[in-house]
């Protein structure tokens, strides 16, 4: 059985394009993830953990977001 794939709702990346924070549709709401490519691997991005809890929307996932990675701005 295949399971689905969350979809990406926005993808937030840092000034130098090597970390971003994916929005995620989840059943139930929004998760984030904290993500990095390292552009000499050609691999592409790669999560950091797994997504992080259910939010009950974008912003709310967004702001747990950016209280827990140090680069992602509130707002």
């Amino acid at each position: 059985m295949r399971r689905d794939r969350p979809r990406v709702l926005a993808s937030l990346e840092d000034e130098t394009g090597d970390r971003c924070v994916d929005l995620l549709a989840v059943p139930g709401g929004v998760a984030w993830v904290d993500c990095r490519r390292d552009p000499e691997d050609g691999h592409g991005w790669r999560r950091l953990s797994a997504p992080s809890r259910v939010w009950p929307d974008r912003a709310a996932a967004r702001a747990a977001a950016a209280d827990a990675v140090g680069w992602l701005a509130p707002g």
